[in-house]
């Protein structure tokens, strides 16, 4: 059985220091370092998802002067910036697959990414006949809540490893956890195998 780690948004606009920092952040990057020097084999298929946002324009509305933080925000992971570089504290050198989403329009799952031969993760999954994924990465409430919804969606059986994924408050937080374990998602720590 095909197993994938999805790995989202681990950029530096994402943590410490960046344009949209989520506390947290950098040791999340950290931690998946960790678990990919333990259990990089484990998995057929490692897909790392990056915002990858124009430099120009307002990105379909995604990028405003005054941001709500729920449809527009500010200016984050502008491609080929600093801030859409991955985190220094993410090794991805066991990374399979890199999807660049939000090219020009807002985009919160890595679902709705692609790689830079214009591969899909749906189709990168269903290619490696991936039954089971598991999802880390920042931020709970947003991205990686949109990555696990599609990746259920897709037919694979999603697991959030708890310990590897850092959100941008805890009450958004933990209701994003709430509707994943409702639509079937597992919630376990990485040191649970």
């Amino acid at each position: 059985m095909s197993r994938a780690l999805l790995i989202v948004d681990v950029q530096n606009d994402f943590t410490e220091g960046g344009a949209l920092a989520v506390e947290g952040g950098d040791a999340v990057a950290s931690a998946i370092t960790a678990h990919l020097a333990a259990h990089a084999d484990d998995y057929q298929v490692i897909v790392a998802s990056r915002d990858w946002h124009d430099p120009s324009g307002d990105n379909g509305g995604h990028f405003s002067d005054d941001p709500d933080y729920v449809d527009t925000w500010p200016v984050h992971c502008v491609a080929d910036s600093e801030g859409a570089a991955y985190d220094p504290l993410l090794a991805t050198d066991a990374v399979t697959h890199h999807i660049r989403k939000g090219q020009g329009k807002p985009a919160y799952s890595m679902f709705e990414g692609t790689t830079e031969d214009g591969q899909t993760v749906g189709a990168v999954l269903t290619e490696a006949g991936v039954l089971t994924a598991d999802i880390v990465g920042i931020a709970t409430d947003h991205c990686v809540r949109a990555s696990a919804l599609d990746a259920i969606a897709h037919g694979v059986l999603v697991r959030i490893l708890t310990d590897l994924i850092a959100g941008v408050a805890p009450e958004s937080s933990d209701a994003a956890l709430a509707e994943l374990a409702h639509a079937g998602a597992e919630l376990v720590e990485s040191s649970a195998g």
